[in-house]
């Protein structure tokens, strides 16, 4: 669950400095955006069905 956290958190961050008025590289950021999304959309769909958020555990 914490890396599930951790993932929200950062794409908020991330979300956050894609609208700053000075962000540098914008399309850059906004390729990062897209990575992001798709890296919380599957950790949340992980968390749901398996519970199990950390695939290194055995």
């Amino acid at each position: 669950m914490n890396r599930t956290l951790l993932t929200i958190l950062m794409f908020a961050f991330l979300l956050l400095f894609v609208t700053s008025p000075f962000a540098a590289l914008a399309s850059l950021m906004l390729i990062l955006l897209v990575a992001a999304f798709l890296s919380l959309v599957g950790n949340v769909f992980q968390a749901i069905i398996s519970g199990n958020t950390d695939p290194n555990k055995s």
